[in-house]
C-alpha cells in the first residue's frame, strides 16, 4: 500500500491486517507544480533556456503531461526536450502502468542544482 506519510513498514502480526507500506512516487504532485528557480544562466547557455527549464522542473519526478501544465510549453516541445536530455544521460524514464515518469540522473541533478 503506497503512503506519503512514512517509509517502509510491514504489518505481519495481529491485530493489523497483513500489509506492506512503502513511499508513494509522485507525492509532490499533491502540493502543486514546482516553481522554476531563476538563475542558472550557465545551464541555459549550455543546453538552451527551455531545455534548462525542463531539466530544473524535474527536481520532482514528473510525466510529460505534468511538465506541459507546469511549464506552459506544447506537448511536442516537452517531448523533444526530454528525448534530447535522455540521450545526453541527464534524465531517465520509468514506466508505471500507462504513465511514464521522468527524473534526473545524478549528472542531471548536478547540472540543475544552483
Amino acid at each position: 500500500m503506497p503512503t506519503m506519510f512514512g517509509t517502509l513498514i510491514s504489518y505481519v502480526e495481529p491485530p493489523w491486517p497483513y500489509a506492506l507500506v512503502y513511499p508513494a512516487r509522485g507525492i509532490a504532485d499533491l502540493l502543486g507544480p514546482v516553481a522554476c528557480t531563476p538563475g542558472g544562466e550557465a545551464l541555459s547557455r549550455l543546453v538552451g533556456p527551455r531545455r534548462a527549464d525542463v531539466l530544473r522542473a524535474l527536481a520532482v519526478p514528473a510525466t510529460t503531461t505534468q511538465l506541459v501544465a507546469q511549464l506552459g510549453l506544447s506537448l511536442g516541445t516537452v517531448g523533444s526536450h526530454l528525448a534530447v536530455l535522455r540521450d545526453a544521460g541527464l534524465v531517465t524514464r520509468t514506466r508505471t502502468g500507462r504513465a511514464v515518469r521522468y527524473e534526473h540522473t545524478p549528472l542531471g541533478a548536478a547540472l540543475a542544482a544552483d
